[in-house]
């Protein structure tokens, strides 16, 4: 079992719909010269590659997408010219395990509402796509796909054989979306899918999409998932970000042993890159910093959204800081200690244990005003006396029952102490 929540790249954030062969291979190359060394390892291929006209963020209501006879849907090879001859993903994902690294795809929930229409077979059963659609189970955002049904007979062979397809394209990551919310009314077909999945003879992590995800239903994601997103889309807007510390605190004791709560990804550098090549993220550094240690401490899966291949020297600081990435790792039982307003600013205190001996602790301003924090030691439960190290700038101090520490509004600073 992996204590590591994973880490990688998925095209969503700049490409959305859009991505091509050429760009995902691009990024898995930077990866793998770049970042490899540091853990990162998922390249992730996000919605509608099986839309041949797709073009940004925008899906194309009821477009037409590539399926093979079994119900199935294949890469579009417009867009990925190696899936040509039925060979699928299997030539991308080769190309990507040949780099060290591993290769994950978008699925939606159900069964393509073309295969319905058409009343396409299902691989393994003489069941038909008609014969197993829920047609009342649509996603509220996307028109490609019908629910399946798990009672009827016929629905298990189809999720069986879309794995099946997968596994033979060598798929590590499956991202599962139209489902994480989707409870309880489609938690049958979630957790088929899952058995499906676990029945496939390959090894893949299952994350599932979109949040906000429900608390009450914790349980029952660590059981079928690896992974689950406790928050909608998320974006480069400091609202969302703020919002991000009430659901990480709610979450935070269902992190581990191979199952995370996932607060989305990292929108960082150059992002929606299918609009305008110039597009940046909108977070200040500070934000930026604040984002990638509240992800760490709470051991959210870490999963860069911008085009790797135009990073700046800032956002390749933030994916290779040894020390954040180890708390990433190392970090357990990570908790919020307190949330307080401070001369004026709100400041926010999380904790954790180091695996390999010591602890974490991470300060956060969430105000909008430049303040100065104490921190008790008491308050950490860890002794009177630390010594620390500030993991962004490597600064060392020991401290002897307080720590006084000043954070710039809507900064952080992580430390680890012995």
């Amino acid at each position: 079992m992996n204590n590591t929540s994973p880490m990688g790249w998925n095209s969503w954030d700049c490409y959305g719909a859009a991505v091509t062969e050429d760009i995902v291979r691009q990024n898995a190359d930077f990866m793998a010269k770049y970042l490899k060394q540091y853990g990162w390892e998922y390249i992730v291929v996000d919605i509608q590659w099986s839309a041949p006209n797709a073009k940004n963020h925008e899906y194309d209501p009821f477009t037409e997408l590539c399926m093979d006879e079994y119900s199935r849907l294949i890469p579009a090879e417009n867009r990925f010219p190696s899936a040509a001859g039925g060979k699928g993903f299997a030539p991308l994902a080769e190309y990507v395990h040949s780099l060290g690294l591993k290769f994950g795809i978008h699925i939606m929930r159900g069964i393509p509402r073309q295969a319905v229409h058409r009343n396409t077979k299902i691989k393994g059963t003489d069941k038909t796509a008609r014969e197993i659609a829920k047609t009342a189970s649509i996603c509220a955002w996307n028109t490609d796909m019908y629910g399946v049904d798990p009672e009827k007979d016929g629905a298990r062979a189809y999720y069986d054989s879309i794995f099946e397809l997968y596994a033979s394209w060598g798929v590590d990551f499956i991202k599962c979306d139209d489902i994480a919310r989707e409870l309880p009314h489609e938690e049958g077909e979630l957790i088929m899918l899952s058995e499906a999945l676990r029945g496939c003879g390959r090894e893949m992590i299952l994350s599932l999409s979109p949040g906000p995800a429900l608390l009450e239903k914790a349980e029952l994601y660590k059981q079928v998932s690896n992974m689950w997103r406790i928050t909608d889309d998320f974006w480069d807007k400091w609202e969302l970000l703020y919002a991000m510390f009430e659901r990480a605190e709610k979450w935070c004791t269902h992190s581990g042993g191979g199952h995370w709560p996932d607060a989305d990804m990292l929108p960082i550098g150059a992002i929606l890159q299918d609009y305008d090549k110039a597009n940046r993220t909108k977070f200040t550094e500070d934000e930026q910093i604040t984002m990638l240690t509240l992800w760490s401490i709470f051991r959210s899966p870490l999963m860069i959204g911008g085009e790797m291949t135009s990073f700046d020297e800032f956002t390749m600081s933030l994916l290779t800081n040894e020390g954040i990435l180890k708390m990433h790792k190392n970090a357990r039982h990570s908790h919020q200690v307190w949330r307080r307003v401070i001369g004026g600013s709100e400041f926010i205190l999380w904790a954790a244990a180091d695996s390999e001996g010591g602890g974490y602790f991470a300060v956060f301003n969430a105000g909008e005003n430049d303040g100065c924090v104490k921190i008790d030691l008491a308050d950490l439960e860890a002794g009177e006396r630390l010594s620390c190290t500030e993991l962004w700038s490597g600064e060392r101090s020991e401290l002897d029952g307080a720590a006084e520490i000043d954070l710039p509004a809507h900064g952080a600073k992580a430390f680890r102490f012995e």
